[in-house]
């Protein structure tokens, strides 16, 4: 393994430190660094999953998609995390059910799924693998009650009040957070715009009334 210093490797996933001598080792003769440029595709649906990511810089954005062609936002993996949809894959010797896609420019470390399983049997690093499907399965049960339970606009309204005051951001990156399209988020957003909650400029929305949002997102 080459350009991923143990320490920086250490830092972000403490668990490593756990592991016997042999196994550190292992992981750092065996692993490869990959590097992803913005919006590359990480990983694809029905593609066979090779190895486990330790994401070094950037981040994934892990998502399902029609075939319409719209995308449902599933969670993301920042440095520090890795992505659980990889970890089942492997356990399940199954391709990908999801799309992971490079949101900035990431390096990834992967490591072969010969010593990946391997690593499981070490407790610190299968708690922490374990670990990371309770929290992430969490996350997922709450997209999916959001989905199934709140309407679009609650949704929305939530979303905008979780960004700040002043949104840098595009309709279409709106919609592709939610789920949804791009004509539907801006019609509510007008929507909102006309009701005096936020003020509407290109790229951009800058919240007026945050206790009305709040009263549209239920919260």
């Amino acid at each position: 393994m080459t350009d991923a210093p143990d320490g920086t490797l250490a830092t972000l996933y403490p668990v490593l430190a756990a592991l016997p001598a042999a196994a550190r080792q292992r992981l750092q003769a065996r692993a490869q660094v990959i590097s992803m440029p913005a919006g590359a595709t990480v990983f694809d649906e029905l593609q066979a999953c090779h190895g486990f990511p330790f994401v070094l810089s950037g981040g994934l954005r892990v998502v399902k998609a029609a075939p319409n062609g719209r995308e449902l936002p599933l969670y993301r993996v920042t440095p520090g995390e890795t992505c659980i949809i990889s970890s089942a894959c492997l356990l399940g010797r199954a391709p990908y059910n999801a799309r992971g896609i490079a949101e900035v420019e990431t390096r990834l470390l992967l490591l072969p799924n010969a010593d990946f399983q391997a690593l499981l049997d070490e407790p610190a690093f299968r708690d922490f693998v374990f670990q990371l499907f309770s929290e992430r399965i969490a996350d997922l049960m709450q997209l999916i009650e959001e989905v199934a339970f709140r309407k679009l606009d609650q949704r929305l309204a939530a979303l905008l009040l979780g960004k700040g005051p002043r949104l840098h951001v595009t309709h279409q990156q709106l919609a592709d957070e939610l789920g949804s399209v791009r004509e539907i988020v801006s019609r509510l957003l007008k929507g909102f715009a006309e009701q005096g909650l936020v003020a509407l400029a290109r790229e951009q929305v800058a919240i007026l009334d945050p206790a009305g949002l709040r009263r549209v997102a239920g919260v």
